[in-house]
């Protein structure tokens, strides 16, 4: 057995996360700048709100699930650090089920345990979570779905597919690969044979069965926050995404533009527009992919956050999640181009940060600074994007892990 392990990754995960924790109550005690993020004290506020038998949408900024604020309940009667033990423990759940997949696809146990440690061991992702953000928990609910479909449990899958769209919005781009990969081939259905068959092929058992549990799953779970909290809880958690106008600078580009007309009637319809290259490219990938449900989904991601009109840090993990179980079918090497692109995707973030802090910090006017790095995020993750697509080997997800089964 070789040195590393799935199981010894886990664990030097936790106890990275563990000490990040601990180093952190250390930093928030004695330090001005804390190392906490905002958006923790926002979800426990929320749940101390929600523990007094109110709304979590008391809290202003609050825009999320109702069901994160009850999850977050134990912050307010057990210990404030629940929250963040939730998002470590969210963590290794990925990071476990990132070493199953890649094995099922045909990855040695010793692979498996670095793929996965490209996750667990990730300085940028612990600290994420460490902080206080609850991507993990998204992430954590994304990558066991797709574990789900690959084992074939598609009613398991799709409960978890409508549970995930449920806590955030954005896997809903995911219901195109999984509706490609739940055609009649990778199931044992003979092939159509004329143009009527194969229009009538496009309906089958699995797919009606994805839509019926995972629509119905997403809509009883919003029927029950509807019936507590209201319209409000539609326009917090959904709506306020669709018409959202952001004008905060982030790493997208299109923050500069809203900001100008922000005040202007034209905002909204430019917010509402934004959507509309990342709906096409976003459906394209996973159209063009779909057979590859991780590749699809990884590509999916990848460029939904880049064209995304708000983009932070926390959104990385969004994709970062899904590129273990990528990169075994890549012929990407690390040295040179893997380093080439690593530098191009960290440079041009260094080159938008340095402005960003101009403007924070030193008070100077930096905004079309800002706006012009912005657009070199967008150009280069473009670039990196299209590196690695042309680099896939394209492996269909059944074919993958029936290859390991045989």
């Amino acid at each position: 057995m070789g040195l590393l392990t799935p199981r010894g990754v886990l664990v030097g995960g936790l106890l990275l996360r563990a000490g990040m924790l601990l180093y952190g109550l250390w930093q928030d005690a004695t330090m001005t700048v804390k190392y906490t993020d905002i958006d923790y004290s926002v979800f426990t506020d929320a749940a101390r709100f929600v523990w007094a038998g109110g709304s979590p949408y008391e809290r202003s900024t609050y825009r999320y699930t109702p069901v994160l604020a009850w999850l977050l309940t134990p912050n307010v009667w057990l210990h404030p650090t629940f929250g963040k033990w939730l998002f470590v423990a969210c963590d290794c759940i990925v990071g476990a089920l990132l070493a199953r997949i890649a094995s099922a696809r045909g990855a040695s146990a010793e692979s498996a345990a670095a793929y996965s440690a490209l996750w667990l061991l990730n300085p940028q992702v612990a600290t994420i979570s460490t902080r206080g953000s609850a991507e993990s928990v998204v992430c954590a609910a994304v990558m066991a779905t797709l574990y789900a479909f690959q084992r074939r449990r598609i009613a398991l899958g799709s409960a978890l597919f409508g549970l995930a769209v449920h806590l955030k919005l954005y896997p809903v781009i995911y219901a195109v690969p999984l509706l490609c990969v739940l055609d009649g081939g990778a199931f044992g259905a003979k092939a159509a044979q004329t143009a009527w068959s194969r229009l009538a092929g496009l309906v089958n058992i699995r797919r009606a069965t994805f839509a019926a549990v995972s629509a119905g799953t997403f809509c009883a779970l919003n029927a029950a926050m509807f019936a507590i909290y209201g319209r409000e809880f539609l326009d917090e958690t959904y709506l306020y995404h669709v018409t959202r106008k952001d004008h905060r600078h982030n790493y997208s580009m299109w923050f500069l533009p809203i900001y100008l007309a922000f005040s202007s009637p034209a905002s909204a319809a430019m917010g509402l527009l934004t959507f509309l290259p990342q709906a096409v490219t976003v459906a394209a990938l996973g159209l063009a992919f779909g057979r590859d449900l991780y590749f699809a989904a990884f590509a999916q991601t990848f460029a939904f956050v880049a064209y995304n009109k708000v983009c932070t840090a926390q959104y990385f993990m969004w994709y970062m999640c899904l590129l273990p179980v990528v990169l075994p079918h890549s012929s990407l090497r690390l040295v040179p181009k893997g380093l080439v692109l690593i530098a191009v995707w960290v440079g041009s973030q260094a080159l938008y940060l340095r402005q960003a802090y101009r403007l924070e910090f030193l008070g100077e006017n930096t905004f079309e600074l800002l706006w012009a790095a912005g657009a070199a995020i967008f150009v280069a993750n473009n670039w990196i994007l299209h590196q690695i697509v042309s680099s896939q080997q394209i492996v269909p997800l059944y074919e993958a892990s029936d290859k390991k089964n045989r």
